[in-house]
């Protein structure tokens, strides 16, 4: 009796979440606020999440303000971003499949070149402006660098780490907590979406088509309340266990190489930005 009751309080002191997956750095992408993370060990990897987010919004930064006339220098952006992907030791393959997200931005910067006023092309038959190529050149240069940006931050840096980065650089604390909270729950929906089209398969719904729309919006309506009340349960919850509104900081206590490491990517930008400027135009 006494081995059982032992074992039965070690359980509970412990819930199964927490044996199965234990809390560590080494997340591998098992949750659906994970799935965008993949496990590596490279200096990428090791950078602190703060010196990360400022080094991709400063060579954003210097992208943006790059004009689409200096193609010099926006193929060696490629050519260090990639660099960065082959230090982060992520799949090239994985990285251009992500990058498929940007195709309705590409699709609407293709539109562009026919629209316009000024000097214009005869391509094909086809009217081609001037001023519709640059922008579209711009949109699709710029969206993609920032989207492999993007995903390189994502593919190196747990969903809990870059929350602690936002943290650290004193994000407002109430943009914080939804997030987090948003990251906590959205297993919690996503099982709840699964066990609704699990009753409607099992009662025979399959929607095939315009018809089945009301349905299916009476079923988005009814996860919305269930998700709210969820909610409302879960912050009653915590208030009764003293919940002020100020969640306990996500600190974690490693070391990371130095600071000035992380920002060789906007620095060297900069600098090809900055000498095909001035020697090259």
């Amino acid at each position: 009796m006494q081995r059982r009751a032992s074992k039965q309080s070690t359980e509970i002191n412990f819930p199964l979440s927490e044996q199965a997956h234990p809390q560590s750095d080494h997340h591998h992408g098992h949750d659906a606020g994970e799935r965008l993370y993949i496990h590596r060990h490279s200096i990428i990897h090791s950078l602190a999440p703060q010196t990360k987010i400022l080094s991709l919004i400063a060579f954003l930064f210097v992208v943006i303000s790059t004009p689409i006339s200096q193609v010099a220098s926006y193929g060696a952006f490629f050519i260090l971003i990639f660099a960065v992907v082959a230090l982060a030791k992520l799949p090239i393959l994985t990285v251009l499949k992500r990058s498929l997200i940007e195709i309705p931005f590409i699709l609407f910067a293709v539109l562009m070149p026919f629209f316009g006023s000024g000097e214009s092309y005869e391509v094909a038959g086809l009217t081609l402006y001037r001023e519709g190529l640059i922008a579209a050149g711009a949109i699709i240069a710029k969206g993609t660098l920032g989207v492999i940006g993007a995903i390189v931050l994502s593919g190196s840096t747990t969903a809990r780490g870059i929350l602690l980065g936002l943290e650290r650089l004193r994000l407002p604390p109430l943009m914080v907590n939804i997030a987090s909270f948003m990251l906590r729950y959205i297993n919690v929906v996503t099982h709840e979406m699964e066990r609704m089209r699990v009753a409607r398969a099992s009662r025979g719904f399959e929607p095939r088509g315009i018809r089945d729309w009301r349905i299916l919006a009476s079923v988005a309506a009814t996860l919305f309340i269930r998700s709210y009340e969820r909610g409302e349960r879960v912050h009653l919850a915590m208030l009764s266990r003293g919940f002020t509104g100020q969640m306990p900081r996500l600190d974690i206590h490693d070391h990371h190489p130095p600071l000035w490491s992380a920002f060789l990517l906007p620095v060297t930008a900069l600098a090809v930005a900055l000498v095909d400027r001035w020697f090259f135009l």
